[in-house]
């Protein structure tokens, strides 16, 4: 009998031939796209194993044949989400902190290469475009920019990313004025400087000048929440002019060429502990993300997303200085946990409501009212959202129960 994906919320699923596999008999095995975890082919495999076990055979557990499939078929999950859609809307996260505290006192969520949206599973960092980050809660934004044709444009490498610095700021100034409570930190940087050219920093001060309409913080000090709502605030690395907060007195950990996932993980965790026990007047930047020569930012945002989630959730419910946190592909749940860590009443993400479909296809609507606690709120894409986590289907539920070897 082929294993099938029982739950409601049954997905497309596509046949795979397994040899070489139980005596060389070829198997048939559907797996469910949106429900690969526990994976039905693996449970064949291992109700086979123990048949073929309890009449004196082999009694090593077989491995499941999909596992390399795994990573890919799971496109969204609470700490990675290559989605092009966010599950989750937190656009005013920071109108319920305090005017007097310091940025370099908060922990706030942000994007490496924030507009890297092209170039392949190589370079591609990101999935949610500039406006889909603001809504759900980022608030660093790391802006890779070159010279060419008299114009800052956007790039990662020599990937151009169809995006100008004047682009970028003008659409963050207009999210900024919807959100008048809210300040964003960018971080401006030449790509390549290897390859420089000069007039960069002249055209990066002319850009300021006439796309920040007095809404651009450019000083070297560390402002507080108060002076910089509706803002932008610049994180620069200029060699010879102060454009901004220079780059170079912050406390960084960004450790890009990863050789080892193991290795990326301890740098980022011994610095996210730097930063919750450090001095409160410093910046700390902590870099999730990676790239390398057998690896890529999708790979590197899988491997490093789910354990630096673990890490802030075992400190949830306690105000907690993680600093300015940045990663590729971020989850609602990574951005929610980042964000919670501030206290103060701060407003989390939500998640969409989940619909379930019955078998005959009529939507399984809940007779229950919403709670006031549960009262559903609308997110700038029209979706319906909750404060908190949406609790799974009754039938994925048994589906997982059942699968659990």
């Amino acid at each position: 009998m082929i294993p099938r994906c029982t739950c409601h919320l049954r997905g497309r699923t596509r046949v795979m031939t397994v040899t070489g596999l139980m005596a060389g008999i070829p198997l048939h095995l559907p797996v469910c796209r949106r429900h690969p975890r526990p994976c039905p082919a693996h449970w064949a495999l291992l109700h086979s194993h123990r048949q073929t076990q309890g009449s004196g055979g082999a009694s090593q557990v077989p491995r499941c044949p999909l596992s390399r499939w795994h990573g890919d078929m799971v496109r969204r999950s609470a700490a990675f989400d290559c989605v092009p859609q966010p599950a989750a809307c937190c656009p005013d996260w920071m109108a319920g902190l305090p005017d007097t505290l310091p940025l370099s006192h908060l922990s706030i969520p942000g994007t490496h290469d924030s507009l890297s949206l092209f170039g392949g599973r190589r370079l591609r960092c990101q999935s949610w475009g500039l406006e889909a980050q603001l809504a759900a809660g980022v608030r660093f934004l790391d802006v890779r920019c070159k010279l060419s044709r008299g114009e800052l444009r956007i790039y990662h490498l020599c990937t151009f990313q169809r995006a100008s610095l004047r682009g970028v700021l003008r659409r963050t100034l207009r999210f900024l004025r919807a959100h008048p409570g809210e300040a964003v930190l960018m971080r401006i940087k030449e790509e390549l400087p290897i390859f420089s050219r000069p007039g960069f920093a002249a055209q990066l001060h002319r850009c300021l000048l006439e796309e920040g309409q007095g809404c651009v913080w450019c000083r070297e000090e560390v402002p507080t929440l108060g002076q910089v709502r509706g803002k932008i605030v610049v994180l620069e690395a200029l060699a010879r002019e102060v454009l901004g907060i220079p780059y170079e007195r912050l406390s960084i950990s960004d450790a890009w060429n990863v050789l080892s996932l193991e290795r990326k993980w301890a740098r980022v965790r011994r610095h996210l502990e730097k930063a919750a026990g450090g001095d409160p007047s410093t910046m700390y930047l902590t870099f999730c993300s990676g790239n390398g020569l057998f690896t890529c930012p999708e790979e590197v945002a899988r491997f490093v997303n789910p354990r630096c989630c673990q890490h802030l959730r075992r400190r949830a419910g306690q105000p907690v200085r993680w600093g300015v946190v940045i990663v590729d592909f971020p989850g609602a749940g990574l951005l929610r946990l980042i964000v919670e860590s501030n206290g103060h009443g701060t407003a989390a993400p939500g998640t969409p409501t989940v619909r379930s479909r019955h078998r005959r296809g009529t939507l399984d609507r809940s007779r229950r009212p919403h709670s006031p606690a549960r009262r559903p709120r609308r997110c700038p894409s029209g979706r319906t959202l909750l404060p908190g986590p949406a609790p799974l289907p009754k039938g994925l539920r048994a589906w997982r129960a059942k699968a659990a070897f």
